[in-house]
């Protein structure tokens, strides 16, 4: 809260009575909030969840539910039914997702796999832990929409443009059916389209694993630098003595590429073809891009195929909470999406975008990292349904 005062105020002794009407204001909205009703409560989370003010019908039943059940469970049964509302996939879910289908992070960019994937799989209820890994795609079941296809969006932008209702027509099916991707090359999210066609296009193809991590483990790479892992498998296009001065390389370069270098060699083996406008998949096969500048250092590491080893499983990135139970290396991007997505960062990052998008606020005091802890846990032990995270959310903020 603002509270603006002139010097007129200050000097005759008017800052008093004004901070005082302001904690007066302050006072009566929190003590409103605390005492809100049924129907105040069930309004504020289907306007939370669902973007828009309830139906009557709607409204009377979620203040039922709440009513019926003491505590958090009616707000929760209340946040149930706000989640089948269509406006809920069609605005709020679409509004989440969309920045992370492109380098820019807006949300004004068409619709596209990545985004209906994720729109269909919340509303499935599927576990988003395989969101990285699994051979999945939700194309959209509805009539006059060309087919869905790998060179192009047309599917999906004809899909928005028509105002498809994504709560009833996404439809669940494989990437390798629709596509003609080799199974063992599919990997959720990361090996969409709409993806590839952002992350995969050009560069070396570190962008995808730099915004994998920023989308699904909220970390970009300067939150993330370890200038202790070894640096054995950096390539040889990253200069180790930039404008001839290898303390630049020591202690900034090597903190992101010492890790970032070889958990990016898993997608060694993909490109986006851009006058094709589809995803290239060479198996066993090393893109040039992987090759590029090698006169830059010519004893750096020489991309030999798609293994990949995580180095952060030790150091400091030892704190993004990796799965014991994985190996931590492996082959491809499907293994690495099994990795990320099975680190206590993605649950974490998960859990505070929806928090924030829900709650409109991101959370920063004790309570609120208390709640998300809760909600994390809920979400882990929960069969990671996303959905779930937005009605326990809004069930944790309903008053504020």
């Amino acid at each position: 809260m603002n509270v603006g005062l002139n010097k007129a105020q200050v000097k005759s002794g008017g800052a008093r009575r004004a901070l005082t009407g302001a904690a007066l204001l302050l006072l009566t909205q929190l003590t409103t909030a605390a005492h809100a009703g049924p129907n105040e409560q069930a309004k504020r989370i289907y306007e939370r969840i669902a973007g828009e003010p309830p139906p009557a019908a709607v409204l009377a039943q979620m203040a039922t539910a709440i009513s019926g059940s003491p505590g958090q469970a009616g707000l929760l049964a209340a946040a149930a039914i706000a989640t089948s509302a269509p406006s809920f996939y069609n605005v709020t879910l679409k509004n989440l997702v969309i920045p992370w289908t492109n380098r820019d992070q807006t949300v004004f960019a068409p619709f596209n796999d990545y985004a209906a994937t994720v729109i269909g799989m919340s509303r499935d209820d599927l576990a988003f832990n395989t969101a990285l890994s699994d051979d999945i795609l939700y194309v959209v079941n509805a009539p006059g929409l060309p087919a869905p296809s790998a060179a192009n969006n047309n599917h999906y932008a004809a899909a928005e443009s028509n105002g498809v209702d994504l709560s009833t027509a996404l439809q669940r099916t494989t990437q390798s059916g629709t596509y003609g991707t080799p199974v063992q090359a599919t990997a959720g999210l990361i090996t969409t389209r709409g993806a590839a066609s952002a992350f995969f296009i050009n560069g070396t193809n570190r962008a995808m694993f730099r915004f994998t991590m920023i989308n699904h483990l909220c970390h970009d790479m300067e939150t993330v630098m370890d200038t202790t892992r070894p640096a054995d498998r950096i390539r040889q296009d990253v200069a180790r003595s930039p404008g001839g001065d290898s303390r630049v390389f020591l202690n900034n370069c090597v903190g992101c590429h010492s890790g970032m270098d070889p958990m990016a060699q898993a997608f060694a083996y993909y490109n986006f073809d851009a006058t094709a406008g589809q995803l290239v998949y060479t198996a066993n096969q090393v893109q040039p891009k992987y090759l590029i500048n090698s006169t830059n250092f010519p004893f750096g590491f020489v991309t030999p195929d798609d293994s990949w080893s995580n180095r952060w499983r030790a150091g400091a990135n030892a704190s993004l909470g990796w799965d014991p139970t994985l190996p931590g290396s492996g082959a491809g991007a499907k293994s690495l999406g099994q990795e990320l997505a099975s680190s206590d960062a993605f649950a974490q990052c998960q859990v505070t975008k929806v928090f924030q998008a829900v709650c409109f606020r991101a959370p920063s005091s004790a309570a609120d990292q208390a709640t998300l802890a809760t909600i994390k846990a809920s979400f882990k032990s929960g069969g990671y349904k996303l959905k779930q995270v937005f009605q326990l959310s809004a069930a944790a903020c309903p008053g504020q």
